[in-house]
């Protein structure tokens, strides 16, 4: 009499190569296509780095007026990034994404003919609205196609996108600055914005047809790899215990409010390093636009290798908790040598800032596996969100910070010092207050 197997017990009653192989159709799927989006979004979110070269001076703008247009566009995520993901949760992530790539793609384009201060501001914060659920509505998809044994370096390769997008965004900002400057009439910084949004308009429309909502769906999986993943994925969920489902619920969780702040101190990091970065090579000396996409370029590419195998060594150790708080000490340490060495020696500079890069990207990816150890369903929907949503208001503050700071002395370096004194709490909150524990690997 042969007996049944449950549906809990089906992967691991299957040989792991057969598990493996799904995942592989998984991630050949999905990851290239999410990668690309990253790419598209992070290239239309930060290339006002680029553009504020020469946009400042042809508009008669203040550091102060570009730090905080940089900046507010994280006002826009704070109010949108839970209810996007609250939706995605409800309608699926093929047409939550559509709508967001659409919606910040045609404000890039828009962009091109910002005049006043008032409406930068105002591009800027809908830019935040539209791509508020994006990168939160991602994570929150991952989970819904990986166990979090496997979920570190899935997250790693997706989000090292904003690596190559510094790695391709900058040149291309500078290339097209230089070679389309008064083309049509319009300053290079003008047609930045047209090349760079129409893209994202493009692949909405791909989006669309593309995207598979969840793996029961996917009939590119076969009907035995899709119930190897979703007895996989039931253990795992199983395996991690009792977490909190209510939303409400775990706002009285001083855990979340832990995480938040901890992601507060590496997004101020990461978002002064985005929007600042190329100045901090030009204030190095580098003038030429296309000189400062290539250095900013290498600096990323290292930055994307860092993400990817800091959340394959996560994975290989089980361990995420020391992988995030060591990686963002070592973000701060690479502030402070900037700070130190930008007037004085620029080559000594430019490497502490690639330091900086490494360091603080690195944390990002594998600092989301600590979440989903307390939350799960509507709870990790709108907890993944809120946590991203009041950590990025770091992202609105801190640029902002930093253009003030350079328009009252000159320099960029007081600044940075306190960003770097911001990103070490992240590695003192980590190791005082988050407990120890293992992933659960596969």
């Amino acid at each position: 009499m042969s007996t049944a197997v449950a549906p809990s017990d089906l992967s691991a009653a299957s040989p792991p190569g057969e598990v493996d192989q799904a995942y592989r159709a998984i991630t050949w799927r999905l990851i290239p296509f999410l990668f690309v989006l990253w790419v598209l979004a992070w290239i239309d979110r930060v290339n006002i780095g680029f553009v504020k070269l020469t946009m400042l001076d042809d508009l008669k703008w203040s550091d102060t007026v570009y730090g905080l247009g940089a900046g507010i566009f994280f006002l826009g995520y704070f109010f949108f990034e839970v209810p996007s993901n609250l939706l995605l949760q409800r309608i699926g992530a093929r047409k939550t994404i559509t709508r967001i790539t659409m919606g910040w793609g045609i404000v890039c384009v828009l962009m091109m003919f910002v005049k006043t201060p008032a409406m930068f501001y105002f591009l800027r914060f809908l830019m935040g609205v539209f791509e508020a659920g994006f990168y939160p509505g991602i994570i929150l998809y991952l989970t819904y196609w990986y166990p979090s044994g496997r979920r570190a370096k899935a997250f790693g390769m997706f989000m090292s996108a904003s690596g190559v997008a510094g790695v391709i965004g900058g040149p291309l900002a500078g290339l097209v600055m230089n070679g389309l400057n008064g083309v049509n009439g319009w300053a290079g910084w003008q047609w930045v914005f047209l090349v760079e949004g129409i893209p994202s308009v493009v692949a909405s429309v791909v989006t669309w047809f593309y995207l598979t909502d969840r793996p029961s769906q996917a009939r590119w999986l076969t009907p035995r790899q899709r119930e190897l993943v979703e007895a996989d994925l039931a253990r795992d969920h199983g395996s991690l215990g009792h977490r909190e489902e209510s939303l409400l619920a775990s706002l009285k969780n001083g855990k979340l409010w832990l995480l938040i702040l901890v992601f507060f101190c590496v997004i101020a990091a990461n978002s002064s390093l985005t929007f600042f970065g190329p100045t901090v090579v030009k204030e190095a000396g580098y003038t030429d636009p296309a000189t400062v996409g290539w250095i900013m370029a290498v600096s990323y590419l290292f930055g994307a290798i860092g993400m990817v195998v800091n959340g394959l060594h996560s994975d290989h150790r089980g361990e995420a908790r020391l992988h995030t708080g060591f990686a963002a000490a070592l973000g701060a340490i690479g502030l402070v040598l900037t700070a130190l060495f930008i007037k004085t020696n620029p080559t000594l500079a430019l490497v502490a800032q690639t330091l900086a890069i490494i360091g603080t990207m690195s944390a990002i990816p594998v600092f989301w596996q600590l979440p989903g150890r307390y939350l799960c369903g509507a709870a990790a929907a709108g907890g993944v969100a809120l946590i991203n949503s009041i950590a990025n208001l770091a992202g609105f503050g801190a640029p902002a910070m930093l253009g003030y700071i350079k328009t009252q002395t000159g320099g960029l370096a007081p600044g940075l010092l306190i960003v770097a004194a911001v990103e070490v709490c992240a590695t003192l909150l980590i190791l005082a207050f988050v407990p120890r524990f293992a992933k659960v690997r596969s």
